[in-house]
């Protein structure tokens, strides 16, 4: 069984920064692409941002130039820094990762984490 946990949320001002985590443990032989998703309130879950397992990145058009995707494979840990930061970006955030376990690729959700943005 594999599972993914955020960590590094919370309350941040506008303008500030926040760096979240997401490591991944368990029956892994390698992680393809992963990503970081969004949910606010009454709103439906949407990608932030992406990485392949080549590290190609993509953003969405609302973090491009704030945000930046990176992952370290030694560690099976993803990372989303954030700056910049707007009350518009307040949402739950969840980490995703396609995990290679012994004969399939199946894809995972962390728990997901709060980010809350308000002075």
């Amino acid at each position: 069984q594999v599972q993914l946990v955020e960590s590094g949320g919370g309350l941040v001002q506008p303008g500030g920064s926040l760096r979240l985590s997401c490591a991944a443990s368990g029956s892994i032989l390698s992680i393809n692409g992963q990503g970081w998703y969004r949910q606010a309130p009454g709103k439906e879950r949407e990608l932030v941002a992406g990485i392949t397992g080549s590290g190609n990145t993509n953003y969405a058009d609302s973090v491009k130039g704030r945000c930046i995707i990176s992952r370290d494979n030694a560690k099976n840990t993803v990372y989303l820094q954030m700056n910049s930061l707007k009350p518009e970006d307040t949402a739950v955030y969840f980490c995703y990762a396609a995990i290679v376990e012994s004969n399939r690729v199946r894809g995972y959700w962390g728990q997901g984490i709060q980010v809350t943005v308000s002075s």
